[in-house]
């Protein structure tokens, strides 16, 4: 695949088929996740794949509570904002983000990054990138999703057994699966929009006012 295809594509997909992946593509996701920056070489990751279904059904009570803590908080009244506002955009984004949760036990694959000495996930998360962009080569949708670890970190720990006393922490899940949806480039606001030159404030020379891969 060309690597701007893979950049401009690679989208969160969260509605999923239950078709298993093939081992030698989890091998190859995980490979290429390995090969990406890391701090001081440290490698200071591991990476757990879940996709035994009774694992993960145990996964997706976790998930939904997490789920909904954070809409009671983080999120609150995000979504009747956006239905006053009308905006079908982030509605849309928000019922994906509701069939991830009530459909996780479908999801085929979860990969959990973990990482210890890395306060700022500088080095776990261009692993992670790295995950996805190999996982969209070989035709697999992801979705990076942090509120598990972010509400639900110790359960999930004693869930899978992780050693939290050795400094382990989850990053993310990752969910993994054959798209029900079509790729796409993602709509955006146009970049020069969202970057400064040199100082806070001043806009670049230049504009971008359409994608400039569109396939």
């Amino acid at each position: 695949m060309d690597l701007f295809e893979a950049l401009y594509t690679t989208r969160a997909m969260r509605r999923v088929a239950p078709d298993p992946i093939p081992e030698d593509v989890v091998a190859a996701m995980l490979d290429a996740a390995i090969r990406s920056p890391s701090g001081g070489n440290s490698q200071n990751w591991r990476w757990l794949t879940v996709s035994d279904p009774e694992v993960i059904g145990e996964l997706g009570p976790l998930y939904r509570e997490a789920w909904e803590e954070l809409n009671a908080t983080i999120y609150k009244g995000r979504k009747e904002a956006a239905i006053e506002r009308g905006d079908e955009a982030a509605l849309r984004v928000i019922a994906s983000s509701e069939w991830l949760a009530d459909n996780f036990e479908q999801v085929p694959l979860v990969v959990l990054p973990f990482h210890r000495n890395d306060p700022s996930g500088a080095s776990i998360f261009p692993g992670v990138w790295s995950l996805m962009l190999a996982a969209r080569g070989h035709g697999v949708g992801t979705t990076l999703t942090t509120v598990l670890g972010m509400f639900r970190h110790q359960e999930l720990a004693d869930l899978l057994d992780v050693p939290t006393d050795k400094g382990w922490t989850n990053a993310a899940a990752v969910t993994c699966g054959y798209p029900l949806g079509r790729w796409g480039v993602a709509r955006r606001a146009p970049v020069h929009r969202v970057v400064y030159t040199d100082r806070w404030g001043e806009p670049p020379t230049w504009t971008v006012d359409a994608p400039l891969w569109s396939g």
